[in-house]
């Protein structure tokens, strides 16, 4: 059996983090939150992919290349035009025979879930997730274990059981493909020609999701993922570790990394290779640095991403935070994550304010921003790739 994995979207919610790479392509636990996907999808029992492929596309396909390094096949099949998900869906056609998976390639799925879909035998198979707030999702209205209604954002939700934007289909998902009509929202939406499927009487059943499940629609979701990812780390040091440097809990230290004296790091934690680390730094759970990395004397971070090539200089502090590439902070430099008030961190995007739902959330930071020294940060403040601040400056937004 073949996944079809849709990966063309640049995410621009996701912005500032987007700007120079693709949102499957970021990094959670120090892997593309693609690579997770295919991990779960190759434990299930897939041995085939084809990756939808669109926004900077040649960053995929030179991470992933033929599939070869995971033991599988990966073909690609470029969606020249966003035109929605029956449109992404569509390109695969030609590609898979039989019966195939759709996945998204910014939702983490655990594999035991995976392999409770593959081994259904209907027309198709919706996976869902049951949610507190249907109304805010598509929902599934249901009779006797089958799908006879998909309602986008109903007032009134006739089940619990949100639509979690992962199928599986036969080949005649096609014909009603090609026959779906645009939405309101000017899009070939998949969800229009599974109702086609429906109406016809065909068997369409659904799938609750019991395991992981995190949709990553917001740079925060970010943090959440790596939370659940890091759950699963075993303690590996394959770099140096000073004298008198603190080693605690399920930590990763990659090759050719230095951990200086007096560090002290609690696991779970990640670090990538080729970093340098300390001294008498403060490194608490829930991060993950990636590789060639510089965290200098006296800095303390705590759950927080830090991508690769980004120097953290001394005495400062970084708390939920996510930092992009080739970032510089200036000694003294100081991340709030916490209101006085204690109540939901809100934060700027695409023009509208909204509630991140996380109490604790410090800045996202596009590759290649500078702080100077000294430089305060405020709660859910976003930086724009290449942005700098100058020494004592206070960033309020």
């Amino acid at each position: 059996m073949k996944a079809v994995v849709l990966v063309a979207g640049k995410g621009t919610r996701m912005e500032p983090l987007t700007s120079d790479c693709p949102k499957v392509m970021l990094k959670v636990a120090n892997k593309p939150i693609l690579e997770h996907i295919l991990n779960s999808a190759i434990e299930a029992g897939i041995e085939g992919f084809v990756f939808i492929t669109g926004y900077l596309e040649e960053q995929i396909k030179e991470y992933f290349g033929d599939g070869s390094k995971w033991g599988v096949s990966i073909e690609y099949v470029r969606q020249k035009e966003q035109l929605g998900t029956a449109n992404a869906i569509g390109c695969a056609k030609g590609y898979v025979d039989g019966t195939f998976l759709v996945l998204n390639g910014d939702m983490l799925i655990g594999q035991e879930d995976l392999k409770a879909l593959v081994s259904r035998t209907e027309e198709a198979v919706i996976c869902v997730k049951e949610v507190e707030n249907p109304s805010d999702f598509g929902v599934l209205e249901t009779e006797n274990n089958r799908v006879v209604r998909i309602i986008e954002k109903p007032k009134n939700p006739p089940t619990n059981l949100a639509n979690a934007g992962i199928y599986l289909f036969r080949e005649s998902i096609f014909d009603f493909i090609d026959r779906t009509l645009p939405s309101v929202r000017n899009e070939f939406e998949i969800t229009d020609s599974l109702q086609m499927l429906i109406d016809t009487g065909a068997a369409v059943g659904y799938s609750s999701l019991n395991g992981r499940w995190i949709d990553i629609g917001y740079p925060w979701d970010l943090l959440k993922a790596n939370e659940h990812l890091l759950k699963d780390l075993r303690k590996r040091c394959e770099g140096t570790v000073e004298p008198n440097a603190t080693i605690k809990g399920e930590v990763v230290i990659g090759k050719g990394t230095l951990i200086r004296s007096g560090s002290y790091i609690e696991g779970p934690v990640i670090i990538g290779e080729n970093c340098d680390i300390g001294p008498n730094c403060f490194i608490r759970p829930h991060a993950s640095i990636g590789n060639h990395v510089r965290i200098g004397n006296a800095v303390e971070i705590k759950n927080t991403i830090i991508m690769e090539n980004t120097h953290v200089g001394h005495l400062s502090y970084i708390g939920d935070s996510i930092i992009g590439s080739r970032c510089n902070f200036g000694a003294g430099t100081k991340v709030a994550n916490l209101r006085h008030d204690g109540k939901n961190i809100k934060v700027m995007v695409k023009g509208r304010i909204l509630d991140s739902g996380r109490r604790k959330l410090g800045v996202i930071m596009g590759d290649d921003v500078h702080t100077g020294i000294n430089t305060s940060i405020n709660t859910g403040v976003m930086m724009e790739k290449g942005r700098f601040t100058y020494p004592g400056e206070i960033v309020k937004h």
